[in-house]
């Protein structure tokens, strides 16, 4: 069955080169070694579409399995979202809230899914041992940080609910304690703890990956889009990249917030990028840090629908992000640099001087189920896809990507129910982005009265 292939993506073209990584920190703390494309045929049991943190985990798998596997990426490992999120490492992945879960799947299936969150985070924790990958380590789990006394009271209500599906003991500082833990903002009203997770460098964690699957025997390939794909009568897959060809009998789809939309013609509809942008300030001083009262070097976001995470990084630079703009044009990229500026500014007076060195930002990935995917991909033979992590994905990205390779492989942990829902198509197809400003606007009013 041959699908032709035009490459049409959602965001415009910008979204997809250079530009919006040009000043990204992340960037600028390893090497970052390049993967020639390919350029022959080649033959192998599984190729892998994506060289990410789902790709490469399932690549990973795959071989110490005994397989022969290929990697192809239109760029290069760690240039999409693996390489350049808030290296957040933490329980989540779902955009759906307890109750909605709890009513849509029932009891057991969420207490499956949550229970799986965590798995995801030992697992990154795994390989970070297991493959001596330094990618600087820190923060004691997550903490949420309450934006109003309205969502202090929620958050104090979750204790009992994380302590029940998850068995999680986790912790309030009310607003007066949170100066004394090195939390001191005007702006919250409280704080809650999870103590599961941690924070990393994602560049260093996926570039480390990308070696120890490297060592494993895969071959990754680099600057190879892939510009059609059929299936021959025995049912191998036959993928073209400019200067090469791939025949595999296994297919995975690991492209996550850029995947196009007919690559392949599947995923059409079924995917909504959103943008996140990030910015990091110079290093901070032991006075300037006094001055703010902000020493802790938590992962934090606040309880916002448009949320801000915010960490302290090990260099003492001041780590910042949020949800971006609704398009992808240099002037919608610098309007967001200044609303990030002035939202850091109101939650960080003292830091006002404090220069901002670096901002980027790039896109993540919303399943119209708001659930994570992992599993066959429907009407098509032997193929699987792992995507839409929504904003969680250095945990469940990861994750996904091992579970997939257990479906393929037939052992190895299973995937839950949740996950292996198939995608459903967003109602308005490729204008979907169109309802962003709508969502947006709802979410920055509730944000301001709730």
């Amino acid at each position: 069955m041959i699908q032709p292939i035009q490459s049409r993506r959602l965001y415009e073209e910008m979204a997809y080169g250079s530009f919006p990584i040009a000043n990204s920190y992340w960037r600028t703390t390893i090497a970052l070694p390049t993967h020639s494309p390919l350029d022959a045929p080649t033959y192998c049991d599984s190729v892998i579409i994506g060289a990410g943190y789902t790709g490469l985990n399932t690549a990973l798998a795959l071989a110490k399995a005994g397989q022969n596997v290929v990697v192809l990426d239109a760029q290069q490992p760690g240039w999409g979202a693996s390489g350049r999120n808030g290296g957040f490492c933490c329980l989540g992945g779902a955009s759906l809230s307890l109750r909605r879960m709890l009513g849509r799947f029932g009891l057991s299936a969420a207490q499956e899914f949550l229970q799986t969150t965590r798995h995801a985070v030992d697992h990154v924790a795994s390989l970070l041992e297991t493959y001596s990958i330094s990618a600087d380590r820190h923060s004691h789990g997550e903490t949420l940080m309450a934006h109003s006394a309205a969502s202090k009271k929620e958050m104090q209500n979750e204790i009992e609910d994380l302590r029940k599906l998850l068995g999680v003991q986790a912790t309030f500082l009310p607003k007066e304690e949170l100066a004394e833990h090195g939390l001191c903002s005007k702006e919250f009203h409280g704080a809650l703890t999870v103590p599961i997770g941690f924070a990393i460098n994602p560049m260093k964690y996926v570039i480390g990956l990308a070696q120890a699957v490297l060592q494993s025997g895969v071959r990754i390939y680099g600057e190879s889009p892939v510009t059609n794909i059929t299936q021959d009568y025995q049912g191998r897959h036959e993928l073209t990249t400019p200067n090469g060809t791939v025949s595999a009998q296994n297919l995975i789809i690991a492209t996550n917030g850029y995947s196009s939309e007919t690559v392949p013609a599947w995923l059409a509809g079924r995917v909504l990028p959103v943008q996140s942008s990030i910015l990091v300030t110079r290093q901070l001083s032991p006075q300037e840090l006094a001055d703010q009262g902000w020493t802790s070097r938590q992962m934090c976001y606040d309880s916002r629908k448009l949320l801000h995470y915010f960490r302290l990084l090990p260099d003492n630079r001041m780590l910042f992000g949020l949800r971006g703009s609704c398009r992808s044009t240099q002037a919608a990229h610098n309007a967001t640099k200044t609303r990030a500026r002035q939202d850091f500014d109101r939650m960080f007076p003292a830091w006002t001087h404090v220069e901002t060195s670096h901002y980027w930002s790039g896109l993540v990935a919303i399943a119209r189920n708001l659930t994570p995917f992992a599993g066959p991909v429907p009407g098509m033979n032997q193929t699987w896809g792992a995507m839409c992590y929504h904003g969680n994905g250095v945990a469940m990205g990861s994750y996904a990507g091992a579970l997939l390779a257990s479906q393929i492989l037939g052992h190895g942990p299973k995937t839950p129910t949740l996950m292996t829902q198939p995608l459903r198509r967003f109602e308005l197809g490729r204008w979907r982005r169109l309802i962003l400003p709508l969502i947006f606007g709802w979410y920055e009013i509730r944000d301001r009265v709730w």
